[in-house]
């Protein structure tokens, strides 16, 4: 069945593709794969008729349902036909947009060649692949996971445009692969887009909240004040980077793009701060992890001033094969040193726990649980206190973003600013 719908999406989204004729960004990476699509469209989407991946369709079925423009169908085989049926449709149809942002996620050998041959982009970005990168379960090593990721790029014309993480060594290297014009972004220099002077507003003890990141984006002898209210993430401007560089390749110019960015806003479950109850600050990442990502969000928890008590949160990362022992002892050394209390869930993440312990940490501020439900009762009734900042991070199978809803303040918004609140993820 799955097999069937795959060929059948895929020859309507050729046919629309072949039709319509749109430019088609392509964004992969281990990391910030999602985000940079938002940051794309926000920035894009007042000047041009644009399209975006929604959540994470990025994949073999994903993929092709955001180029017809249809959500999934849940199975049913009256909704596939519907969906087919408005497919076709779509490629006599003189409404369509002129930019594709296309999430393109590979979890298996091979995954990017398919996804390549069903819509092939004009502008590629990779986000990051970092020293372990995830999704490694299916493949040989993370060189091999890198090489396929890569494909993006190397089949890119000498007229479109890759555009690289300069700071990722593996990102930056792979530029030997294309014979497109390149763009790199970073904040380390020598990359050609680059934020400068960042500044973090990471003092909470003021009562005054945080006012996030502040930089200077350069590129090409001039630059342009940045400022990003409520972004406390370096991924998130990693993520912005992208998507200026992109927009760069569209004849946008850094004015253009900064006025696009006041308003921005990091994606639900991306490092987001929500009031907690008790007069605490919740930061919530509950989207996805990887080790690199959630190495990232311990260090935004370690460089936060507070009043009270620093809680991590953190869950199992997934899909991590052999490096998953490994990685999550690197979690719980940092988190060790950037919280007061260490509570995981899930069984991988009970390598956070020991290895926190194994280096000094105490062992009565370390709890672990089995599911989210639990560890979230347990964080309000036993350990949430006035003034204290929790992280809650881990996979998206976790389920992290429970123990945020249980925690803030005001849970009727839910829907509003937590990921996975459907009336679908509500019977998992």
């Amino acid at each position: 069945m799955k097999s069937l719908l795959q060929k059948i999406l895929g020859l309507i989204s050729k046919k629309i593709l072949k039709k319509h004729k749109p430019i088609i960004i392509g964004v992969t990476g281990s990391v910030g794969k999602t985000s940079t699509v938002e940051a794309i469209y926000h920035i894009l989407k007042n000047k041009f008729s644009v399209r975006k991946t929604i959540g994470n369709y990025n994949n073999e079925i994903g993929l092709p349902l955001t180029i017809i423009g249809e959500k999934t169908a849940n199975r049913s085989i009256i909704g596939w036909l519907k969906v087919f049926n408005r497919g076709i449709n779509k490629i006599y149809s003189k409404d369509y947009p002129k930019i594709l942002v296309l999430e393109m996620g590979v979890d298996k050998p091979n995954d990017m060649d398919y996804l390549l041959n069903l819509a092939k982009p004009n502008i590629s970005i990779i986000t990051a692949i970092g020293k372990r990168p995830v999704h490694v379960e299916f493949f040989k090593s993370p060189k091999e996971l890198a090489s396929e990721k890569t494909k993006i790029i190397s089949n890119l014309s000498s007229t479109d445009t890759a555009i690289l993480n300069y700071d990722d060594i593996a990102v930056r290297l792979s530029a030997k692969q294309t014979k497109a014009k390149t763009i790199t972004f970073g904040f380390i220099k020598g990359a050609e887009l680059q934020a400068d002077n960042l500044n973090l507003n990471a003092d909470l003890s003021n009562g005054q909240g945080l006012q996030g990141y502040s930089f200077k984006m350069r590129y090409q002898g001039k630059e342009i004040p940045i400022r990003l209210k409520n972004i406390f993430s370096k991924t998130q401007i990693y993520a912005v980077l992208a998507a200026a560089a992109c927009a760069i390749s569209m004849k946008m110019n850094l004015v253009e793009i900064s006025e696009t960015l006041f308003d921005y806003k990091a994606p639900k479950g991306r490092m987001n701060l929500i009031p907690g109850i008790k007069g605490t600050y919740l930061i919530d990442d509950t989207y996805n992890a990887s080790p690199e990502a959630t190495l990232s969000a311990l260090n935004v928890l370690k460089e936060i001033k507070t009043s009270g008590r620093k809680i991590a949160c953190l869950a199992d990362m997934l899909e991590l094969g052999a490096l998953t022992i490994e990685a999550h002892k690197d979690i719980g050394k940092l988190a060790s040193q950037a919280a007061d209390y260490i509570v995981t869930v899930g069984k991988a993440s009970e390598y956070i726990a020991s290895q926190a312990i194994n280096l000094g940490f105490p062992k009565d501020k370390v709890f672990s649980f089995q599911n989210s439900e639990e560890a979230g009762l347990f964080v309000q009734n036993k350990i949430l206190k006035s003034g204290d900042l929790v992280l809650i991070k881990g996979s998206q199978s976790m389920r992290m973003e429970k123990i945020t809803k249980e925690l803030m303040a005001e849970p009727e918004k839910a829907l509003e600013l937590l990921v996975r609140q459907g009336i679908e993820w509500s019977k998992k």
